[in-house]
């Protein structure tokens, strides 16, 4: 067992292997068959994608940031050139798989116009509108991460070469864009999570 644990590839596979053997349980049961379980397979893989993302997100804005003015200047590199670069690669993947994996949730479902439209449509119901609102906070998380977030926190970090004032400044709006974040994703989670308690879209 600790040969597993003790290698994060191991491990990721293992949890795999526990995921193929519940869905051998389930289907067993007769629970997930033709559409309904690429439905719920894409699901997983959204509510997937949410964890990384948030958890990440949450990462930045309750430990890094604010325990950064407590780690000595010659150790912030590691932070800098090891740490953020790579937690920054998978915070903006999972956004991009949590977006494109909830699109074709809502897609199969066929409620993705009645939640664009946040429950204008006829035959809309109260939990079409919350899971848009949802959905719409998500797109504009999605939105700060790549086209904000991400280009400025190259600046920040040193990827992209410039002066000291615009590294400064890039740091800033990075910072404050990913706590604009930190602040929708509480309402665009209770927004997905009261949608579903509402009414079952699927």
């Amino acid at each position: 067992m600790a040969g597993i644990l003790t290698n994060l590839r191991s491990t990721v596979i293992a949890g795999f292997v526990l995921v193929v053997l519940l869905f051998i349980m389930y289907y067993s049961y007769g629970d997930y068959q033709g559409s309904a379980f690429g439905i719920f397979f894409f699901r997983w893989l959204h509510v997937l994608s949410g964890v990384m993302w948030i958890g990440l997100l949450w990462y930045f804005n309750f430990v890094q940031i604010p325990n950064m003015p407590n780690i000595p200047d010659d150790q912030k590199p590691a932070i800098g050139k090891v740490i953020a670069p790579a937690a920054l690669w998978w915070f903006r993947w999972a956004a991009m798989a949590t977006i494109v994996t909830g699109l074709i949730v809502a897609t199969m479902n066929d409620y993705i116009m009645h939640a664009i439209s946040l429950g204008t449509l006829d035959g809309s119901t109260t939990g079409h509108r919350m899971i848009g609102i949802g959905m719409w906070l998500g797109v504009i998380m999605w939105f700060n991460v790549w086209f904000v977030i991400w280009p400025n926190q190259q600046k920040a970090l040193g990827m992209v070469e410039v002066d000291a004032d615009t590294k400064a400044a890039s740091a800033r709006t990075a910072m404050l864009f990913s706590r604009t974040n930190t602040l929708l994703s509480f309402p665009m989670l209770f927004a997905m999570v009261s949608a579903q308690n509402i009414y079952y879209l699927s």
